[in-house]
């Protein structure tokens, strides 16, 4: 411990050996944040997040220079999912003790990975826009738009608050309490989670779905304001005026942070991303004019190869008939009608073909093959964005029988997750390992990591 006064280190006495000032009320201070961070640890240990960031907040205001506690702070912010909160405590404590200290890590960790930045960046705007459709009463929208927050980031808390809440205006009590179950994984008493989970039970009992548990009979549930309060009936209630405030100074500490530091790197960013997209775009438009050149001349190559195989041999007939189709393939390839270009080019017998048709076939089969694999998962994800697994499922189907790794592994991701929802869990941990295997984004395979794991601890095997 540090004197205030000159810095020098502090014995057991009450005052400083070296300018003899009094630091009793100093080392009380010191002590008391201590205590409060020792609270904020133990209950990080047992997954009380939201009490451990209340606790370790106080901490702070004791003694801002307790880099334990800011560290542990970040660390319980990333946990819940809170990611700008996070970097903001580890920016703040590097800047604080630039020396030895962990956040320098926890920085660098987070840093590093282009990919991972991008994908809390991604996070961010969706969740914001996600309160943009609620504001403005686009609820489905913000319902898909919530749900694709959380297949990117699956412990932000208050990501799964929010689609319980709106599940909640809908009554479907149930997924409520599914969205709410999730988030109780991640933090177990979180106050905001416990009171929406006591509503949806509250409707789920009265809807018959839902039996009185012995510890909920013995309860005592009250309404303060527009709160409903629920407490053993033996407690004794305490005033949260305290909690409030340090809740709202700190929701204020984080708004100011994402506002003088976040948006304007995100600006920024999509500043730079605009302009690229221009120059793409010019760059696209040129090469399809090119492209466009180069099948018509290829489309007069082919008529004339179709008008020698009209005069050949009696066998010529098979041939034409392959030209033709190739043909009629290219015309439905240069009109961007990928869907027919395959039916037709698979009629085509390769081998009635020459060899420079071959490799307008070959060509051709690849960009068809990939345009329809591409078309697919597009339908795949709004049938899943719908909430419709089970056709998403078949069109996720057609396209891992093809390519297990198609997207860096994006099929077998959403694909897996499908299966999840309809409970299907033998189908969603085969694919989840599949996932894993197959894919290079590191927020996908942890993702698919911890579901494979939770999966076989509750005794599932992959199916064959």
């Amino acid at each position: 411990m540090k004197c205030y006064y000159c810095g020098a280190s502090l014995d057991f006495t009450d005052t400083c050996p070296e300018c003899n000032a009094d630091v009793r009320v100093w080392k009380k201070i010191n002590s008391m944040s201590n205590r409060l961070y020792n609270d904020g640890l133990e209950k990080a240990k047992v997954r009380n997040l939201s009490g451990a960031a209340d606790s370790l907040k106080v901490s702070l205001r004791y003694n801002k220079m307790n880099i334990d506690a800011r560290n542990l702070l970040g660390l319980v912010y990333y946990e819940m999912g809170e990611t700008v909160n996070a970097l903001s405590e580890w920016v703040i404590s590097k800047s604080l003790a630039p020396d030895n200290n962990p956040a320098t890590g926890y920085l660098g960790d987070v840093q590093k990975s282009a990919a991972q930045l991008e994908n809390t960046n991604q996070t961010i705007k969706k969740f914001n826009q996600s309160l943009t459709y609620c504001r403005e009463g686009n609820y489905d929208l913000a319902v898909i738009q919530l749900k694709k927050v959380l297949s990117l980031n699956p412990k932000m808390v208050k990501g799964h608050q929010l689609l319980a809440l709106l599940y909640m205006r809908e009554e479907r009590y149930d997924l409520a309490m599914r969205s709410l179950r999730h988030a109780e994984k991640i933090d177990v008493n979180n106050t905001n989670t416990m009171r929406y989970m006591a509503e949806c039970r509250e409707h789920l009992r009265a809807n018959g779905k839902l039996k009185p548990s012995k510890e909920e009979e013995e309860t005592v549930t009250y309404q303060s304001g527009n709160d409903i309060i629920i407490r053993p009936a033996k407690f004794t209630d305490n005033t949260a005026v305290r909690t409030v405030v340090n809740l709202l100074m700190g929701a204020a500490i984080g708004v100011a942070v994402v506002c003088f530091l976040v948006i304007p790197e995100i600006r920024q960013r999509a500043n730079t991303s605009a302009s690229a997209q221009m120059v793409e775009a010019n760059q696209t438009i040129s090469a399809r004019e090119q492209t466009i050149q180069s099948l018509e001349t290829e489309i007069e190559s082919l008529n004339q190869q179709l008008e020698e195989a009209n005069n050949a041999t009696s066998s010529a007939g098979e041939k034409t008939t392959a030209y033709s189709q190739l043909l009629n393939a290219y015309v439905s390839y240069a009109d961007e009608d990928y869907t027919a270009a395959g039916e037709t080019i698979a009629n085509v017998d390769r081998n009635l073909l020459d060899a420079d048709a071959q490799a307008v076939y070959d060509g051709m089969m690849t960009q068809v093959q990939s345009a329809m694999l591409d078309a697919a998962m597009e339908e795949g994800l709004s049938l899943y964005g719908d909430e419709n697994y089970e056709a998403a499922i078949e069109k996720f189907l057609e396209i891992v029988q093809t390519d297990p790794s198609y997207g860096n592994g994006e099929a077998a991701y959403y694909l897996a997750f499908a299966y999840n929802y309809i409970e299907d869990y033998p189908n969603a941990l085969k694919w989840f390992r599949t996932t894993i295997d197959n894919t290079s984004r590191s927020s996908w395979r942890r993702t698919a990591e911890d579901m494979a794991q939770d999966l076989e601890s509750r005794g599932y095997t992959a199916a064959e």
